[in-house]
């Protein structure tokens, strides 16, 4: 939460800004306060959706990254062995609810691999999808909003 007011802290820091240059752009023009307003309209959209849109493509090249190489699971076969066998409380004591063998264990331990491999591959995909979220629906106003200011230039 806190990195959202870091966030909007830093968009209102540069909308003054941007309000400040322009204002002193237009005084020495003498232009009117409509083209001012309009001028740094287009100029915090840009920003904005330009933002976005690098935000976008660097957590889709963090996604891609996960699926490339995930971080490899970090439990070792000794501690699934010494912590993995299921215990139930009979009364006031921890009773072995069955002897499980080493092959058992072994296959137990090889599909926990694989479902925890299987889980941050689906959250990688999850997570890719949600940045091109950011990158596919700013673009095309950036890309709008650009061939507005370049028109109004010529």
């Amino acid at each position: 939460m806190s990195s959202f007011f870091l966030l909007f802290g830093f968009v209102a820091l540069v909308v003054i800004i941007a309000l400040i240059i322009a204002g002193a752009k237009t005084k020495a023009e003498i232009q009117g306060g409509d083209e001012l307003i309009k001028k740094v309209y287009i100029y915090v959209v840009l920003f904005a959706t330009l933002m976005m849109t690098i935000g976008g493509s660097v957590g889709s090249f963090m996604a891609i990254a996960d699926l490339i190489a995930p971080q490899p699971y970090h439990q070792s076969y000794e501690d699934f062995v010494r912590w993995g066998v299921e215990k139930r409380p009979v009364s006031d004591e921890m009773v072995e609810e069955k002897t499980v063998t080493e092959e058992e264990l072994r296959e137990r331990y090889e599909a926990m691999v694989i479902h925890e491999q299987e889980r941050q591959a689906a959250r990688a995909k999850n997570s890719l999808i949600k940045s091109l979220g950011w990158i596919i629906i700013p673009l095309p106003i950036f890309l709008i909003f650009q061939r507005r200011l370049a028109q109004e230039k010529s």
